[in-house]
């Protein structure tokens, strides 16, 4: 009776994780290419929502500026798309600039492997650098969510300035192909979905790991009480600096597979507003369970797609009190709200088991 309780949830759990990853495989059968390439997007910002969860739910730290890091990981592949669409020439927006030559930083974007390569280590480098000086003098709790925020105003500011090199409010876009295939034909964009379903897969797996093993475990008991953790010989600094890089190579990950399947990137979308709504759908799937990051930002995101096109000039509205509702009536979020639900029945049913062996039990007492 113990062992079939102990593995049945486990079962359960195996069984909707299959049952997920082969919806997911499944999708390009029964979805049109425009809902295919919004369901793309959608599992793209739940890779993001995946490292703010490791970062917020299991470590504490409340970050308000991980567009920062989208963005980077976006401007980075965008880069690399932009050059090769105009064939390694001079792209149009330096050419209405006034600039003449391409600048010396972009030169190594033409290579795609760089641009990967530099789309997840930029974020995470930047990130750990700002963590490591952070954490290490004991700035927490809101002054960190600041401070994140502080991050995100000055780089909009920096990359809108600089439009001879970022292409300014408008960003970069017209992308054509990537790696020589054409981002518009349908086999490609069903390609890139399966890479987005890996990518996205790899990524849960690899914060699952994380959060069994012992520096997940510490991560939580920083969480919990950093001062406790501190003085059992543990350096909080440099755990949170790690979950604060990782988060942010994840969502420079995300970044790269946003511009694939929207063409576009402009300082717009690494901006507050974006950082913000980041951290409403961890909220609302469920804080510092991994699984309700992923299912909240799939949620919320097709939802938001949904709505807007049913309700065009109140969407916002409908959005706006979901987010309320989500965040009142469930504050542990969807997933916290099922799995408390399948705590209780659970309850339910030792209780009726016990109920069964209670009329047993004491007549064996009374024998003795």
């Amino acid at each position: 009776m113990i062992r079939r309780s102990l593995t049945w949830p486990k079962t359960r759990l195996a069984a909707g994780y299959g049952a997920a990853v082969l919806l997911l495989a499944a999708a390009p059968l029964f979805l049109s290419d425009f809902r295919l390439n919004l369901l793309a997007k959608c599992l793209a910002f739940a890779i993001v929502a995946l490292g703010l969860d490791l970062l917020w739910g299991y470590a504490g730290a409340l970050s308000l500026g991980h567009g920062v890091f989208f963005g980077l990981g976006a401007y980075c592949m965008a880069m690399y798309l932009k050059l090769e669409a105009t064939g390694g020439k001079l792209p149009d927006f330096m050419s209405w600039s006034g600039l003449e030559r391409l600048p010396a930083f972009w030169t190594p974007f033409k290579s795609f492997p760089f641009a990967l390569a530099m789309a997840v280590l930029l974020p995470a480098l930047a990130a750990f650098a700002l963590g490591w000086f952070t954490f290490r003098n004991r700035v927490r709790g809101v002054y960190f969510t600041i401070l994140t925020q502080a991050l995100v105003i000055i780089t909009v500011t920096l990359f809108v300035g600089q439009q001879g090199y970022t292409g300014g409010t408008n960003g970069i876009t017209s992308f054509k192909t990537v790696l020589g295939f054409p981002l518009s034909d349908p086999g490609v964009k069903t390609a890139l979905y399966y890479v987005t379903v890996a990518a996205l897969i790899g990524s849960f797996l690899l914060c699952r790991w994380i959060v069994g093993t012992r520096l997940g475990r510490v991560l939580q008991a920083i969480r919990e009480g950093e001062n406790r953790v501190r003085f059992l010989g543990y350096n909080p600094a440099a755990y949170k600096s790690f979950a604060f890089a990782l988060s942010a190579a994840l969502a420079g990950l995300s970044g790269v597979l946003f511009v694939f399947h929207v063409g576009i990137i402009s300082p717009s979308m690494m901006g507050i507003v974006p950082s913000i709504e980041m951290v409403l759908w961890v909220a609302a799937g469920g804080r510092g369970t991994l699984v309700g990051a992923a299912v909240g930002a799939l949620a919320l995101n097709w939802s938001k797609s949904l709505i807007s096109e049913a309700y065009p000039d109140i969407w916002l509205l409908f959005l706006g009190a979901m987010f309320i509702a989500v965040v009142v009536l469930m504050p542990k979020g969807l997933v916290g709200a099922l799995s408390s639900l399948g705590d209780i029945l659970r309850g339910r049913m030792r209780k009726h088991e016990t109920d069964a062996l209670g009329a047993v039990v004491p007549e064996r007492k009374r024998l003795f």
